[in-house]
């Protein structure tokens, strides 16, 4: 059992907060904001454990970013000293909201989130997945009619091992995941963002994908 940090206690922290406790995993679901619930079982019976973020991040062997991705940097860079020597694990993209409020511009072109991330934080192991498909995905792969891709990108080899293996308790098969080499590449795979707004005008919020076809 792996004690995980969650930062982000919105549909994609919780998705992944409620799959990962039922695969044996010690998870805490850190909010900003002070909760008196804080450190204890949430009142619906799970596993499930809430503290702010520096508790979270402090805890934790593996943290799994789920904050919003505009402003994530900032907020994680607040957390170095907690998140140094650890996994991070970043699912959020970074990009400007357009005018009826879905994904827009990204906020660093010729750059990707995860990159910022690497390098405010230096003494951290970060690797981006999970970042091209709808939450729910994240944590069923299996239900769409297609086998979707796991993209891994980050600079540590042993970092990568280890996502890996958690992915593979949220029911990612080995051949689904595909690793693209150091986080420089993430910026491919962020970008890959640019065409889900479009994806969502026409079809809603059905589960999709944006994967490999082999």
């Amino acid at each position: 059992m792996t004690h995980i940090g969650i930062l982000g206690a919105g549909r994609v922290g919780t998705n992944l907060a409620r799959t990962l406790t039922a695969a044996g995993h010690h998870v805490t679901l850190g909010r900003r904001e002070n909760v008196d619930e804080a450190g204890t079982p949430p009142a619906d019976g799970t596993a499930i454990r809430y503290a702010d973020h520096s508790t979270t991040a402090r805890t934790a062997d593996i943290v799994i970013n789920a904050t919003p991705g505009d402003s994530s940097l900032g907020r994680l860079t607040a957390l170095r000293a907690e998140l140094a020597g650890k996994i991070l694990i970043d699912v959020s993209n970074a990009t400007h909201d357009a005018d009826d409020g879905l994904p827009g511009d990204l906020c660093y072109p010729g750059s990707s989130l995860a990159e910022q991330l690497q390098a405010a934080l230096p003494d951290t192991h970060v690797v981006k997945t999970l970042n091209t498909m709808l939450f729910m995905v994240m944590t069923a792969p299996e239900a769409l009619t297609t086998p979707p891709t796991a993209y891994l990108s980050g600079n540590d080899e042993q970092a990568k091992k280890t996502v890996t293996s958690l992915l593979g308790d949220l029911g990612w098969q080995t051949d689904w995941i595909e690793d693209l080499g150091d986080i420089t590449t993430a910026r491919a795979t962020e970008s890959m963002i640019l065409v889900v707004p479009h994806i969502l005008r026409r079809h809603g919020f059905t589960p999709f994908a944006v994967s490999l076809a082999r």
